[in-house]
This record gives C-alpha cells, structure tokens and sequence, in this order.
C-alpha cells in the first residue's frame, strides 16, 4: 500500500515538475519573441530613417535643380527684354532725329510725344480685367513649387503615421498575447498544486 502511495506521489510530483518546467520553457520562448519584436522594430525605423534621408535628399537635389532651371529662364527673359528695349529705344531715336531734321519748326510737339510714349510706358499693370484662372496661373508661377514641397511633406508625414500606428498595434496585439497565455500558464500550475494537495490530504 505504502509503494502505491509512493509511486502516486512520485506521479504528481513528476507531472507538476514537468508544469513547472513547461511554464518556464514557454515564459523563456516569449521573451525571446518579445525581444525578437523589438529588434524588428527598431531594424524598420533604422530603414525607414534611411529611406527619408536619401528621399531627402534626393528632393533637395531636385529643388535645386529646379532652382537653377527657373534662374536661368529668367535671365534669358530679361536678357530678351533688355535686347529688345535696346532696339525699341535705337527706333525710336532714329524716328526722333528723323522728325526733328524733317520738322525743325515743330520741336515742341516731338517732345510732347516722346512724353507721351513714356508716360505710356511707366502706366502700372492692369489685373482687374484677369479672371480667377488668370490670376492663379500668375500666381503658380511664384508659389506653386512651394505649394507642391508642402503637399509631398504632408503625405510622408501621414505615410510615416500610419507605419508607426501599425508597429503599435503590433506590440500591443502581441503583448495581450503574452498576457493571456501568463495567465492560462498560472491556472494550470494552480489546478495542478491543488491537485497534488488533494492527493496528499488523502494519503
């Protein structure tokens, strides 16, 4: 009878070392994943601030290439303009010198207009007639690369966002994981230590 009571107490005493022992193996192995997570994480973010360094990068280039672009348009304009203004400027010399030689007694009424011609030159420019899509294509043409770097930081902003939302939902699913199965390990060591005082109680 003592042999069986032994071999009985030996039994249990195996299956709740063997619990115990599980209990920990399990604990171990997640641990080991939740480190495992972190890693990945902090790898993804590494990445991530990798890719928006060159992206960076590349958009500077980009804007300084667009930069120098748009420099040498507008030398080019006024060069242009200045060439043409020179040739306006002889023609209209020529004519006055013309006029003056021709019309000697009328000096008073060339000058006046010559006045005129520059009067009608230095007149201020005229937007009231430009509709709303004039005055946007205007405007685009000094603030529409700003607008368009605002509208591209606004996306990778929100792209960057939603990447970090879903690392976080990550650990936290896995962390509730964790907890759950904490818990499940705990039950079974308590039903089994009550089982083993159970037993022990009746021998």
């Amino acid at each position: 009878m003592q042999d069986i009571q032994k071999k009985r107490q030996n039994k249990d005493t195996l299956e709740l070392q063997c619990l115990i022992g599980a209990h920990f193996e399990q604990r171990k192995k997640e641990e080991e994943e939740l480190i495992a997570l972190k890693e990945r994480i902090e790898k993804r973010r590494t990445e991530r601030a990798e890719q928006q360094r060159i992206q960076a990068e590349k958009d500077k280039e980009r804007k300084a290439r667009r930069e120098e672009e748009r420099r040498r348009n507008e030398e080019e304009d006024a060069k242009k303009k200045a060439e043409e203004d020179a040739k306006k400027k002889s023609a209209l010399g020529s004519n006055f010198s013309s006029h003056l030689q021709k019309k000697g007694g009328k000096k008073q009424t060339e000058r006046e207009k010559k006045k005129n011609i520059l009067a009608e030159r230095r007149k201020p420019l005229n937007i009231d007639h430009l509709n709303e899509d004039k005055l946007s294509g205007h405007l685009n043409g000094q603030y529409g690369l700003a607008y368009l770097y605002l509208v591209d930081f606004k996306d990778k902003a929100q792209e960057l966002s939603e990447w970090i939302k879903t690392l976080e939902a990550e650990k936290s699913e896995h962390m509730e994981r964790l907890k759950r199965q904490k818990y499940e390990v705990r039950e079974r060591i308590g039903k089994a230590e009550e089982i083993y005082k159970d037993k022990k109680c009746e021998v």
